[in-house]
């Protein structure tokens, strides 16, 4: 068990590591290449962002276990939005002032609804899988045309310039994400192996230890780069990025593994695990969509997500 539990730990380490170093080479390379700030943000920070998400669902699908690989994008998904957006809220109130973030958030929408659809039979196949890679193609190519058409001076902009590396030579943002890439796949070995062994150990089944295990792991880099951003003041940047992770999480994350490994899950997965990630996705959406303008979590609204994600982990665990 203890062995187990140090491969997790060791695993979690590794990908938070990497998809760090994965971040800033990418940044940085295609800054160098004279990309926009706001375009990367838009696209390769929420992929890379969801780094090891789409490593572990890789590697949990090439190893025949592509329960583990859905419920990682699915626990993520609500881990993202409950706990990570939950505890930045909690320490932060954040304000939302950026109209291509307000943009992007029907987009959670409408990608979270297409997910859900092709759970509907409780199968993932081949097609669903490519299906939900075309739809990635699609957004992808929809938030190149909103980068490119927002603002210059829109809030979330300027926060990922400010943030973004620059000055970095070529060489050494290659080698930093070429780096990141190879940490990322050791880490994601190291995690799956040990949270198979642990589901294992626990008597509990492989969907429910990506749920919670490797989900709450998997999303420690948002979970740091979203309270980062709101005590620095950049805001719309915490937020951005959990909508980009997301968006990613149930495209790549899933449709990778349903081409990789097709599979059949349990009932659960429609009656519980989804309804609460599009519970989640709504009231993330009701509390920062305001026509008017600006909008604002409070702490009250990051207490009750918190509280929602840990009732939903309680009853998971113990239920």
């Amino acid at each position: 068990m203890l062995t187990y539990s140090l491969a997790t730990l060791a695993g979690f380490v590794l990908l938070m590591w990497g998809a760090d170093r994965f971040v800033v080479g990418a940044a940085s390379t295609a800054r160098n290449l004279g990309v926009p700030p706001l375009l990367i943000g838009l696209t390769l920070v929420g992929m890379a962002t969801s780094g090891p998400e789409i490593f572990v669902s890789i590697t949990a699908a090439l190893d025949a276990d592509p329960e583990l690989a859905a419920g990682n994008a699915i626990g993520s998904n609500i881990a993202n939005i409950g706990l990570v957006l939950g505890a930045t809220a909690l320490i932060m109130p954040i304000s939302v002032r950026s109209t291509t973030l307000r943009r992007e958030l029907p987009a959670l929408l409408a990608v979270t609804l297409v997910l859900t659809m092709v759970f509907i039979n409780l199968r993932l196949g081949r097609v669903e899988g490519v299906l939900l890679l075309g739809t990635l193609v699609l957004v992808l190519y929809w938030l190149v045309v909103l980068g490119q058409r927002s603002d210059a001076a829109d809030p979330i902009g300027l926060d990922y310039a400010a943030e973004l590396p620059e000055g970095l030579p070529m060489a050494k943002s290659i080698g930093w994400l070429v780096l990141g890439l190879v940490v990322l796949l050791a880490g994601a070995q190291l995690l799956v192996w040990g949270a198979q062994e642990l589901a294992v150990a626990f008597g509990v089944s492989d969907l429910v230890i990506g749920l919670t295990v490797v989900a709450v792991g998997t999303s420690l880099p948002e979970l740091a780069v979203s309270v980062m951003s709101a005590l620095k003041g950049e805001h719309d940047m915490a937020i951005g990025n959990i909508i980009g992770s997301n968006i990613f999480n149930s495209l790549a994350v899933v449709g990778l593994a349903a081409v990789i490994h097709p599979a059949t899950f349990e009932p659960s997965v429609l009656a519980l695990h989804l309804p609460v990630m599009i519970g989640m996705t709504l009231a993330l959406f009701l509390m920062t969509y305001n026509f008017a303008g600006n909008s604002r979590i409070r702490r009250s609204e990051g207490a009750l997500l918190l509280g929602a994600f840990f009732a939903y982990h309680g009853y998971v665990l113990l239920g």
